[in-house]
C-alpha cells in the first residue's frame, strides 16, 4: 500500500507540470518519437528528455530505442491508477451529497422553512 501511495504521488507530481501533461495528452493519441514529441515545445532536447524521465519514472510513459530513434508510448496502467483514485474520491463525495439530500428531504418543509427564514417572534 505504501508503495502504491508513493507511485500515486509520483504520478500526480508528474502531471502537475503543464509540459508533461501536454506530452501525455499527445502520447494518448499514439506513440511518438522523442523528436516529434519535442517539436512543438519551446525547449531544448535535453530538457524534453528530463521531462520524459519523470514520466517514465512514475510509470506513465515507456520508451524504446530502435537504431537512433527513441519512441515513446503511453502506459495505461499509470493513468488507470490515477483514474481509480479520482473515481474513489468522486464516489465518496457523491455518497456524502446523497446522504445530505436524504437528510434534507427527511426534514419537513416546516423545519426547512424555519431554518432558512429564521424565527422572528
Amino acid at each position: 500500500m505504501l508503495n502504491q501511495k508513493g507511485s500515486l504521488d509520483a504520478v500526480f507530481q508528474a502531471l502537475a507540470d503543464p509540459t508533461r501533461r501536454d506530452m501525455v495528452e499527445r502520447l494518448i493519441r499514439g506513440p511518438l518519437s522523442v523528436s516529434k514529441l519535442a517539436q512543438p515545445l519551446e525547449m531544448s532536447l535535453p530538457a524534453v528528455m528530463q521531462h520524459l524521465q519523470v514520466l517514465e519514472a512514475c510509470g506513465l510513459v515507456r520508451s524504446e530505442k530502435a537504431g537512433r530513434v527513441r519512441t515513446c508510448h503511453i502506459e495505461p496502467a499509470g493513468l488507470r491508477m490515477a483514474e481509480g483514485w479520482i473515481g474513489r474520491q468522486r464516489t465518496e463525495w457523491e455518497h456524502r451529497l446523497d446522504r445530505l439530500g436524504d437528510h434534507l428531504s427527511e426534514q419537513g418543509p416546516t423545519e426547512q422553512g424555519s431554518t432558512e427564514r429564521g424565527s422572528t417572534p
